[in-house]
């Protein structure tokens, strides 16, 4: 899952090498944080959120394919 997410945002931005992704676990789900470069939230985050919405509902469809919970927040 957390590949899924890493190539998703990487594709989005434009510094790819400060991308960083921590996984833990929170009340029997996954929690994914994203850190970007301050310059690409904007681009990971998307008009009204779009981009962000759509992120979280790619993963989410992955996660039920396998039957998990997955939580997907975007650190500032």
């Amino acid at each position: 899952m957390q590949d899924l997410i890493l190539v998703i945002t990487k594709a989005l931005v434009d510094k790819p090498d400060e991308v960083k992704i921590t996984e833990k676990e929170e009340n029997g789900a996954t929690v994914y944080e994203i850190k970007v470069a301050d310059s690409d939230m904007g681009k990971v985050i998307g008009k009204q959120g779009r981009i962000a919405k759509a992120i979280r509902a790619v993963v989410k469809a992955a996660a039920a394919k396998e039957d998990k919970k997955v939580i997907v927040d975007i650190m500032d």
